[in-house]
């Protein structure tokens, strides 16, 4: 599956914005979709991800309460909505697909988009 991810930008801390990523390719109930943060200088991070077939979600303690993951089905689009920006958002993000079911290490998703990029200004 090929994915792309949009929807990047620069806003102010408290500020909100809605990522997209757009896939081609089918994705299975038991795939398993996320969304990953890199910023200068670190590690890539999970941020959140969603269960394709049931739209079970999970989300990093950093970002609970201000992030929520959906999907699509219909369309193939998963989507970030980050409400409460904080300049420590500030990374690119990126969305991927792994087969493996419940995953956070970057290691196990084998598709990945080219990643979007968030500023977050105080």
């Amino acid at each position: 599956v090929q994915l792309q991810a949009s929807g990047g930008g620069l806003v102010q801390a408290g500020g909100s914005l809605r990522l997209s990523c757009a896939a081609s390719g089918r994705i299975y109930s038991s795939h398993f979709m996320g969304w990953f943060r890199q910023a200068p200088g670190k590690e890539r991070e999970f941020v959140a991800g969603i269960r394709w077939g049931v739209g079970t979600t999970y989300y990093a303690d950093s970002v609970k309460g201000r992030f929520t993951i959906s999907r699509d089905k219909a369309k193939n689009m998963v989507y970030l909505e980050m409400n409460s920006l904080k300049p420590e958002d500030t990374a690119v993000y990126y969305c991927a697909r792994s087969t493996r079911g419940l995953a956070t290490a970057t290691t196990l998703y084998d598709s990945w988009g080219q990643g979007t990029l968030v500023t977050v200004s105080s």
